[in-house]
């Protein structure tokens, strides 16, 4: 029997913060046909929201470093403010989201990210994924929403990475579904030069990423993204893509991660 396809979708940065293009690209969303996912993050709204509370964020090589006080404010505004602000927009679109974090049905259950050289504090490493849990809202055609926290199988949640949220999803569902990723972010896809943003690589295979790499192209921040990518694609992904808020639409410019 041939799979259904999902769609599995990713967004953070700066098109959660820009009410109008965070509302285009959830009408596009809503417009997709089939089963899908929306996984965010919101990572710039919870520091701006911490520093008007007076608390410190501290990063570490681009990482977040979360406290007590900083895992507060992230369940805040990753599992309030911004998990149900998107879930409203969805339902005014006629898609029935409902909002959702890794605690939630046990969907995303984590560890602790053990002290090596540096303590992150309440940061969630992912252990599974609650594939049955997610396949059931998806059969009775409703569309999860999940924030980038997770739990552990104590009940501490835990800030977790939203790329690695996306990648672990995506590969669970691949054993009920033929599985798309969508990573979207503020630029066109994965750029030859950073500094021409039309510069972008069409597709990326594993040769093409360890040049990419050689010649120190890919910035620090795409480095986990790419790497969540390839693993993703090793565990029953189908097809992956990285682009901007237009990449759900029909012949935008974007880059293909392939085998």
């Amino acid at each position: 029997m041939k799979k259904q396809n999902l769609t599995i979708v990713k967004i953070g940065g700066k098109l959660i913060e820009n009410e109008e293009r965070l509302t285009a690209f959830l009408q596009d969303f809503s417009a997709l046909e089939g089963p899908k996912i929306l996984i965010h993050g919101g990572g710039n709204m919870a520091t701006e929201i911490a520093s008007k509370l007076g608390f410190p964020t501290q990063m570490v090589d681009g990482r977040r470093i979360t406290d007590a006080d900083s895992l507060k404010v992230i369940v805040m505004t990753y599992g309030g403010l911004i998990n149900k602000t998107i879930v409203a927009k969805l339902q005014a679109f006629e898609t029935n989201a409902v909002g959702l974090c890794g605690a939630d049905g046990k969907s995303i259950i984590s560890k602790k990210r053990p002290v090596k050289e540096i303590d992150y504090g309440f940061v969630g490493d992912i252990e599974t994924v609650n594939s049955d849990f997610i396949s059931s809202l998806l059969e009775q055609k409703i569309v999860p929403v999940f924030s980038a926290i997770s739990a552990t199988r104590k009940g501490q949640l835990l800030n977790t990475n939203g790329d690695s949220v996306a990648a672990e999803v995506a590969k669970a569902m691949s054993s009920f579904y033929t599985t798309e990723l969508y990573y979207c972010f503020e630029k066109k896809g994965v750029l030859e030069n950073p500094l021409d943003e039309d510069s972008v690589i069409s597709e990326i295979d594993g040769v093409k990423y360890r040049q990419l790499l050689e010649n120190k192209i890919i910035s620090e921040g795409m480095l986990p993204k790419l790497h969540n990518c390839f693993e993703a694609l090793k565990h029953g992904v189908n097809e992956i893509y990285l682009g901007d808020a237009h990449i759900l639409k029909a012949g935008s410019s974007c880059t293909k991660i392939i085998k």
